[in-house]
């Protein structure tokens, strides 16, 4: 018997750090096909910009599933605007064009970090041990936003619209908010280890959402690994992925 054709799976961004690690470690799975402003080592990839709907829009032909991470991380207006708001609006519509089957946003838990600033998750990601309650509350995806500054606001944007999408065009997504990824896997204040997202979790989070079930039309879950400071939920994401996360952090660091 003929052996089944690989799905093929888009990853927007895939020149950055979480982008290269989901390519290379789903790449023997999926017909994995990077889409970036330059080429990256070891992964297919095509140069384009995905401010330019024009340019991306025949890149995204023949794709089953869309890992959209592409975006500006910073506080600049106009990047904000052209990267992380019109180009999440070209990254959807070239996915609705070429009828794309499973949409994976990359939000980020900063869409609700205005919750730090509130005891006891203030406890939390300063390590204060002593005033965090023994039973934790936990933000959770039915909880309203609070975008910590203007790139979670765009973020905001980015599930609003694709929600719309997921309603509007019929394509199954999940918007995965992802927690604090750091270059070399290891946590540098206690905040960050309250947000750590190990390599491996978010690759993990990341590979669940492209192979969750196709009923699923349009979900949110949180992606942190299980770090002593957590204060975000992991439940749903393990009832909708079936994902739990391998890794965790502590704060202070163990020598």
């Amino acid at each position: 018997m003929a052996a089944r054709p690989k799905r093929r799976v888009l990853i927007t961004g895939a020149s950055g750090l979480v982008g290269g690690l989901l390519a290379r470690a789903i790449e023997r799975r999926y017909e994995v096909v990077g889409l970036c402003r330059r080429r990256v080592r070891g992964i297919r990839s095509v140069r384009a910009d995905i401010n330019d709907l024009d340019k991306i829009v025949p890149v995204f032909r023949g794709l089953h599933t869309v890992v959209h991470l592409a975006a500006h991380v910073g506080g600049d207006p106009d990047a904000n605007l052209t990267t992380n708001i019109r180009g999440t609006y070209n990254v959807l519509e070239a996915s609705r064009r070429a009828g794309v089957r499973r949409f994976v946003f990359g939000s980020s838990g900063t869409v609700t970090a205005g919750y730090e600033l509130d005891e006891p998750f203030r406890a939390m990601v300063e390590a204060r041990w002593a005033d965090v309650p023994a039973r934790r509350p936990l933000v959770d995806h039915t909880m309203p936003v609070r975008p910590g500054n203007l790139y979670a606001a765009c973020k905001v944007f980015g599930e609003a619209l694709s929600s719309f999408y997921a309603t509007a065009c019929a394509i199954s997504t999940i918007c995965v908010r992802l927690g604090r990824v750091e270059t070399d896997d290891r946590p540098a204040s206690a905040r960050a280890a309250a947000l750590y997202l190990s390599h491996r979790d978010a690759v993990g989070f990341l590979a669940a959402a492209i192979k969750a079930p196709a009923k699923i039309r349009f979900e949110t879950v949180y992606a942190v690994s299980a770090n002593r400071g957590r204060f975000r939920d992991l439940e749903h994401a393990r009832r909708v992925l079936g994902y739990v996360p391998r890794d965790g952090a502590d704060w202070p660091l163990a020598r």
